[in-house]
C-alpha cells in the first residue's frame, strides 16, 4: 500500500512539475507583445542663437521719499498713486520758528550791507583804513551766508519730487510728527524700465551692448516686451562665475513694475543648424536622457500565413534605447547635439511601456503635430 501510494503521488507531482516546466519554456520562447506607439523623425532646423536667463525689473529712477529733518506735517499736496513732475511740492511741515529766524537774519544782513556801503564811502574819502573797510565787507558776507543757510534749513521743512514718476501709497497724515528717515511714499519712474539678469561667463565673448532682448513676466502671461542690452558689468562674479547684464525696456503703458520676476531671452546675431525632435520623445532619468529609436528587427520572423491571436498583431519593428545630449528647447521641440542624426525615427509617446529591444507598432493617426510656438486653447 505504501509503495503504491508513493508511486501514485510521485506520478502526480512529476506530471505537474513537467507541465510547469514545459509551460515556462513555451512562455520564455514567445516574443514579447508589441506595444503601439506614435513616432516622429529627427528634423534639421535653423534656429537663431539666443541666451535665456532670469532676472528682476528695476526702476531707472526709484526712491523711498523721506524728510531730512523732524517736524509736524501741516500740508500734504499729493494722493496715493499720483503722477508727479520733478520739483512738485509733496509735503510741508511746521516752520514758523525757522521763518522767524530767517527774517531776523535778513534784517541783520540788510544792516551789515548798509554799514558796508557807509564804510565804502568813508574808505574812498580816506576817513577809515583798508582793514576797517575789509571788516565791514566780511561782516556783510557772513550775514548773507547765514541767510542762505537758514533758507536751506527752511527748505528742509518741505519735500519735493526729485524726478518725474509715479507715487505709491501715502504713508503720512496731516498733524503727524514726522521723524528723519520715515518713509512718506515711494516714487518710481516706470518708463523706461530696466531688467537686471546674469549670464554665464562662457558667453561673455558674444555679449555686447545693443543686442535685442525679449522679456516676459508671469503677471502678463505670454506678452513679450522688447528692449536692448544697456550695459555689461566689467567684472565677473567670483562666487557664481556669472556676469551681470542690464537691459532697458519701453514701458509706455506702465504695466511693468520694479521687482517683478522676469524671463529674459537675449537674441544673438548668428544662427545655428540644429537637429530637433519632439520634447515628448525624451525619456528623462537621473542617470541620463535617452530616446527610443525605431528600427527594423533583424531577427524578426516572416509574417505568418494566418494570424495567431496569442501572438498579437505582427510587427518587424523594435526600439533601441539610445542616450543623447540635449540642447536648447523651443516650443514643442528640443535640440539634440549628440546621439541622433537627421532622419532617425524615435518613439514620441508611450515611453513608459518601452524597454530595449521592445517590438512596437507605429500608429500616428492620433499623434499631435509639434509646434515651435504652441498656443494651447484656454478652457
Amino acid at each position: 500500500m505504501l509503495l503504491l501510494s508513493a508511486v501514485l503521488f510521485g506520478g502526480v507531482f512529476g506530471m505537474q512539475w513537467f507541465g510547469s516546466k514545459q509551460m515556462n519554456e513555451f512562455l520564455n520562447a514567445m516574443p514579447p507583445a508589441a506595444v503601439t506607439v506614435s513616432s516622429a523623425k529627427a528634423e534639421a532646423m535653423t534656429w537663431e542663437s539666443r541666451l535665456q536667463s532670469v532676472g528682476s525689473l528695476v526702476a531707472v529712477n526709484g526712491a523711498d521719499l523721506t524728510a531730512e529733518v523732524d517736524g509736524v506735517v501741516t500740508n500734504i499736496y499729493f494722493d496715493s498713486g499720483d503722477k508727479v513732475k520733478q520739483g512738485d511740492l509733496l509735503l510741508s511741515m511746521a516752520s514758523a520758528s525757522e521763518q522767524g529766524d530767517l527774517k531776523r537774519l535778513q534784517a541783520q544782513a540788510e544792516l551789515t550791507e548798509l554799514n558796508r556801503k557807509r564804510s565804502e564811502q568813508l574808505y574812498k574819502g580816506k576817513s577809515i583804513s583798508k582793514s576797517e573797510f575789509d571788516t565791514a565787507v566780511a561782516e556783510t558776507n557772513v550775514a548773507l551766508a547765514a541767510v542762505q543757510a537758514q533758507k536751506g534749513r527752511l527748505e528742509q521743512k518741505s519735500v519735493k519730487a526729485p524726478f518725474d514718476g509715479q507715487l505709491g501709497i501715502r504713508r503720512v497724515n496731516v498733524g503727524q510728527y514726522l521723524g528723519v528717515g520715515v518713509a512718506i511714499a515711494t516714487l518710481q519712474k516706470l518708463d523706461p524700465i530696466d531688467v537686471d539678469f546674469s549670464i554665464p561667463e562662457r558667453y561673455l565673448s558674444i555679449l555686447e551692448p545693443g543686442l535685442t532682448v525679449a522679456v516676459t513676466v508671469d503677471a502678463y502671461g505670454d506678452e513679450t516686451y522688447e528692449g536692448q542690452v544697456l550695459a555689461i558689468e566689467p567684472k565677473v562674479n567670483p562666487q557664481t562665475r556669472n556676469v551681470d547684464v542690464r537691459a532697458r525696456l519701453s514701458n509706455a503703458e506702465g504695466k511693468l513694475k520694479p521687482g517683478l520676476f522676469a524671463t529674459v531671452v537675449v537674441n544673438l546675431p548668428n544662427s545655428n543648424e540644429v537637429t530637433v525632435i519632439p520634447r515628448s520623445a525624451v525619456n528623462y532619468t537621473s542617470y541620463g536622457d535617452s530616446v527610443f529609436v525605431v528600427q527594423k528587427n533583424p531577427e524578426a520572423l516572416p509574417p505568418p500565413d494566418e494570424p495567431n491571436p496569442m501572438m498579437g498583431p505582427y510587427t518587424d519593428l523594435e526600439v533601441i534605447q539610445r542616450f543623447v545630449t540635449l540642447g536648447d528647447a523651443r516650443g514643442d521641440y528640443i535640440a539634440v547635439s549628440k546621439g541622433l542624426e537627421v532622419g532617425d525615427e524615435v518613439a514620441s509617446s508611450g515611453l513608459l511601456k518601452l524597454r530595449n529591444k521592445q517590438p512596437v507598432i507605429i500608429d500616428n493617426s492620433n499623434a499631435l503635430a509639434p509646434q515651435l510656438n504652441p498656443s494651447p486653447p484656454q478652457g
